[in-house]
């Protein structure tokens, strides 16, 4: 079953809005201070990194995730990287609030810390990649129809089992399934896809093209 986050394509959120000219970074002053924890949460104090933050906001529970804002899901998911790393104990943010809103209630013990035992092979996203390419542009491909696994993936639900054409060869990328989980970068290249509309929103919708940056795990030959 895919995660709430991943909600691309699905109908009844309303059209997608561009940000005005003059719209502030932030709307609240709370949302720079959620920012600035999150990002110092993610590296310095978890040891987690960027993909491990997004597979955070993925288990977020549902009813958060769209109540509390954007900014809302960052601290949430800081609470749940402090969490996977034994920072903090599950409750403890909620035991403290409690506490100093003046009720009587007695916080977890921290736990003894188990922050990742990992360190990147080179700075950034981008990794060199053993061979060739498989696909090339111009090729027919079609997208994996095997269920979506336990862990992350970045491979959109509405693409899934979806035939395209390759437009693009972008650089090798580091595979964000496993680098979210610290089971290694396990680099691929990456493929910017063109779906026809009617191939994934069937023959009612507007005439279009849809592209999609894929690794190549995700995609098989369709000739």
């Amino acid at each position: 079953m895919d995660p709430l986050a991943d909600m691309g394509g699905a109908p009844g959120w309303g059209p997608v809005t561009a940000p005005t000219p003059d719209e502030p970074p932030f709307a609240e002053p709370w949302e720079g201070r959620s920012f600035a924890m999150t990002v110092l949460t993610m590296g310095r104090i978890s040891g987690r990194n960027l993909d491990a933050f997004r597979y955070a906001l993925e288990r977020l529970d549902p009813v958060s995730y769209l109540a509390d804002g954007y900014y809302g899901r960052w601290l949430n998911a800081a609470e749940l990287m402090l969490q996977d790393s034994r920072i903090l104990a599950p409750g403890a943010v909620d035991a403290r609030a409690r506490r100093l809103a003046g009720e009587d209630v007695e916080e977890p013990e921290f736990p003894e810390p188990e922050k990742p035992d990992y360190a990147p092979s080179g700075p950034g996203s981008l990794r060199e990649v053993e061979g060739p390419p498989r696909f090339a542009a111009g090729d027919a491909v079609r997208t994996t129809t095997s269920p979506r696994p336990q862990g992350p993936s970045k491979l959109p639900g509405y693409v899934r089992g979806r035939r395209g054409t390759v437009t693009a060869v972008r650089p090798g990328h580091l595979l964000p399934d496993t680098h979210a989980v610290f089971q290694g970068e396990n680099p691929q290249y990456v493929y910017t896809v063109g779906f026809d509309s009617a191939e994934l929103f069937g023959d009612d919708a507007e005439p279009s093209t849809v592209h999609v940056d894929l690794f190549e795990s995700y995609l098989e030959s369709d000739r």
